[in-house]
């Protein structure tokens, strides 16, 4: 049995399973059910925070500053380690949509927080890091599933204007190397991002995610949900010599069309 939190914001409601990964299990804006539910799998549903790490780590292998090797988890995505502690931890509420999760080796003293305010009509989400004793790279990521279709109107279309995309190798790795972006369909990292992402359904709703994120990441290559990443850094930065901010925030906003 998992532990609920509910709030309720009057046009926005949402539940977190504070024992699934402090995810959104529901949102409802009006009566629109805006999260993908779950289907079987950890990572495919749900609206969930990325910590330490977002996206994969290569060999799920990585590096303090003195050079010493730890092996992270890589059931999820072997062989790589992928999307931190955060999704498949219990949290711990702290205040009223505000959530902390202390972590697990070989992160051991380091601590990150997540904090939900509901607006008229949007939600701020965000994630704060805290080293503690650990000096283990680090950085984040906000990953929400959204339906590719609801019970009426069109099927989900993504605006997304990025000005560069990170190489993708045969194993999924961006290589480090920027490119021009390709067209979709996509599951790739990008930056230089211009207007503000959004995902729209004709003649339902469109959800604009703003956040000055430096690097983002679009999967539409699922038949049920699509999902557009603010991070604070790109899959496997440690690697690439990319370093993150301690902070990373999105406002999602809501408007029925």
């Amino acid at each position: 049995m998992s532990l609920l939190h509910a709030i309720d914001g009057g046009e926005i409601s949402l539940e977190i399973d504070v024992d699934q990964g402090g995810r959104i299990s529901s949102l409802r804006f009006r009566d629109i059910e805006c999260v993908l539910p779950f289907r079987g799998q950890v990572l495919t549903w749900g609206w969930y925070p990325m910590a330490p790490w977002a996206g994969r780590i290569k060999d799920g292998l990585i590096k303090n500053s003195s050079g010493e090797e730890f092996q992270l988890p890589t059931n999820l995505a072997s062989p790589d380690a992928i999307h931190g502690f955060a999704p498949t931890s219990s949290w711990q509420e702290i205040g009223n949509g505000y959530f902390a999760l202390d972590l697990a080796e070989p992160y051991l003293g380091a601590r990150v927080e997540q904090r939900f305010e509901l607006l008229d009509n949007a939600l701020r989400w965000s994630l704060e890091y805290e080293a503690g004793g650990s000096d283990l790279p680090f950085w984040m990521g906000l990953h929400p599933w959204f339906p590719r279709e609801f019970d009426r109107g069109g099927a989900a279309e993504i605006n997304f204007h990025p000005g560069k995309m990170f190489e993708r190798g045969s194993d999924y790795m961006p290589t480090g190397k920027l490119i021009n972006p390709t067209p979709p369909p996509w599951d790739d990292a990008f930056t230089q991002v211009r207007g503000v992402p959004t995902v729209s359904w004709e003649d339902v709703l469109q959800i604009k995610i703003e956040s000055d994120a430096p690097y983002w990441v679009v999967y539409d290559q699922d038949p049920e949900g699509v999902c557009i990443e603010p991070q604070s850094a790109p899959p496997d930065a440690a690697n690439l010599g990319i370093s993150s901010d301690t902070y990373l925030e999105a406002l999602f906003v809501f408007e029925e069309i």
